[in-house]
């Protein structure tokens, strides 16, 4: 019988297509790419790179508090933002956003993201053996 399970939380935008928020495989959680989307569907207060990184970031460590996990428990993120020229902005939201979690990382700069978005977020954590997935 497979350990696999499907993390879901509404603290999070539902997935807009063939795939779920998270998967939780024994004690290892694969993220799926988060958007700048607020779980309530509702448009952020303005189209800055850092606005959307935030967002981003935050439906990603919603995903993983909905798993049992913290930022301490992230092992590796994947970064894709749309323009070189706004990693500095992605570095200092992301550090404001996960405190003194270090994660290995890797940003990737690329020309564009789907709906015009100018950042996704993945990632991998790594859970404690006693973080039951909660759900919604």
């Amino acid at each position: 019988m497979s350990n696999i399970i499907t993390v879901n939380t509404d603290r999070a935008p539902g997935p807009a297509g063939h795939y779920v928020q998270a998967k939780l495989a024994g004690r290892h959680l694969y993220i799926s790419g988060q958007l700048p989307i607020r779980p309530d569907a509702a448009p952020l207060p303005d189209d800055k790179f850092e606005t959307q990184a935030g967002q981003a970031i935050e439906n990603m460590l919603a995903v993983l508090e909905a798993a049992g996990g913290s930022p301490d428990d992230l092992v590796r993120v994947t970064a894709y933002i749309v323009g070189v020229s706004n990693w500095p902005g992605f570095n200092q939201v992301y550090a404001a956003r996960l405190g003194e979690a270090r994660p290995a990382r890797t940003v990737v700069p690329v020309p564009e993201l789907h709906y015009g978005y100018l950042v996704e977020i993945d990632a991998i954590a790594v859970l404690a053996q006693d973080a039951p997935a909660r759900q919604p």
